[in-house]
């Protein structure tokens, strides 16, 4: 489960005056303790002035999908047509998604990708920037670590 924790903390800009910001960050956790104490560790690797977590709530991204040539997240809303067994009838089915890309188009690109082989009749009816500086997926030491590499296209 993915939980956008917001973290505040404050830095000297050039002009040598403290500026204070409230970013959101996404982390990989089984509960909302562990999303806490996550980010707790690695906030602490890249802000030793100090920070301060603010919101933890569960993020609603039924796939993230990351890729290394992006450097925004973008938040797409998914349209899946579905079939309702007991009715016999298509409907719509929502669900959100977060790419890394470097623009709008990069991101609809790289969404329509993913979809490609895996679903048939779908639709993308928005894509935003999210405000998401960085994900951070869940790794056990005990298990291969996921490679988020893009992956090659069939020939």
């Amino acid at each position: 489960m993915w939980y956008e924790v917001k973290v505040k903390y404050s830095k000297i800009d050039d002009n040598e005056k403290i500026k204070t910001f409230n970013q959101p960050y996404l982390f990989d956790a089984l509960t909302h303790t562990e999303a806490e104490a996550r980010a707790n560790e690695e906030m602490g690797k890249y802000l030793s002035e100090g920070f301060k977590i603010t919101r933890i709530k569960p993020a609603n991204f039924s796939e993230i999908f990351p890729s290394e040539h992006g450097d925004r997240w973008f938040k797409a809303k998914v349209s899946l047509v579905v079939l309702d067994e007991d009715k016999g009838l298509e409907k719509r089915q929502n669900s959100f998604v977060l790419a890394q890309a470097l623009d709008v188009k990069d991101a609809y690109e790289w969404i329509q990708e993913q979809f490609e082989d895996t679903v048939s009749d779908y639709s993308i009816p928005s894509i935003t920037e999210s405000p998401i500086i960085d994900i951070f997926p869940f790794f056990d030491e005990d298990i291969e670590e996921v490679d988020f590499e893009e992956p090659t296209k069939k020939e």
